[in-house]
């Protein structure tokens, strides 16, 4: 294969079309497209369909456009382990991070890592867990950082390492809190914000609620940690935290916690292709866990 070719198909599908590919690469249109076909005749495919005045994925396209990518992002890990570019980190750690792990423990996670390890680059990817473990698996991933293991239904390889856990409690601005004299009955009837259903914490909280025999006006629910916090901090509402962050989160939003749920854990996972943690960025992770979780 002629991996110019590929270059060429690349830029193309990056750049959205031909004449934006050929003021990147300083060729003409002419030259992309006849290389392009080149590389077709190579793969047996074609990798462009046209569509009005411009040019679409062929199915063929989306599949080399991901083998593509893969192969380039390889050859920029090998610059940067070789010390092609002196100025740049030297350790790549690709770590994913699914929507259902606040963003405040990640970084906590993550920043001794970063602060311990010379020359790391870290480059932080958020998503689902099966699309993160699907990049995993094609090693564009070193580890993914979710709130439950592999589930039994995707047919992935992988391990995972638990992290530890963190009881979830709830907080409230202090008028709402002032309010509640009676944890947690105070709950029954009143606003609430809830994370979004892909969660554990969220089927968890659901059915705590059912056993208290509580029923809470949902007014809210959020895939993003961050963003549910910052409607709580308006203090309209309860709204579940980590009781590990709870002198943070009230520091950060002046709000109040009213009381922890013993009775629900959110517990964290490091994923890995491998059964061993062979990057000396993943063991940095688990010593920061060990610190930090239960």
């Amino acid at each position: 294969m002629n991996y110019k070719h590929l270059h060429y198909f690349w830029t193309v599908a990056r750049s959205g079309g031909i004449a934006r590919a050929a003021e990147r690469l300083h060729l003409t249109p002419q030259t992309i497209s006849a290389q392009i076909k080149l590389l077709e005749e190579d793969l047996g495919a074609p990798l462009f369909q046209p569509v009005g005045r411009g040019l679409e994925l062929t199915e063929s396209g989306r599949l080399a456009l991901g083998f593509a990518d893969e192969i380039f992002h390889l050859g920029d890990a090998l610059r940067l382990t070789l010390g092609q570019h002196q100025a740049q980190p030297t350790l790549p750690f690709r770590v994913g991070i699914t929507d259902g792990v606040p963003k405040a423990i990640a970084y906590r996670l993550l920043e001794p890592a970063v602060a311990g390890i010379e020359g790391l680059r870290l480059m932080g990817r958020e998503g689902k867990l099966e699309r993160l473990l699907a990049e995993l698996a094609l090693n564009r991933l070193d580890m993914v950082i979710a709130d439950r293991p592999i589930p039994g239904n995707i047919n992935v390889r992988g391990y995972s390492h638990a992290l530890g856990a963190s009881r979830v409690a709830l907080f409230a601005g202090a008028e709402l809190a002032a309010a509640c004299v009676d944890f947690p009955a105070c709950l029954n009837q009143a606003p609430i914000l809830v994370p979004g259903d892909d969660t554990l914490v969220r089927a968890r909280l659901e059915e705590w609620l059912e056993k208290e025999g509580l029923t809470p006006r949902i007014v809210g629910e959020f895939d993003d940690d961050a963003l549910l916090r910052a409607f709580g901090q308006a203090g309209q509402a309860f709204f579940p935290g980590l009781a590990v962050l709870s002198d943070e989160i009230q520091r950060q939003h002046g709000v109040r916690m009213i009381g922890e749920i013993e009775a629900i854990q959110a517990e964290y996972y490091a994923i890995t292709g491998a059964r061993r943690l062979t990057h000396p960025a993943s063991r940095k992770v688990t010593d920061a866990a060990h610190q930090l979780l239960l």
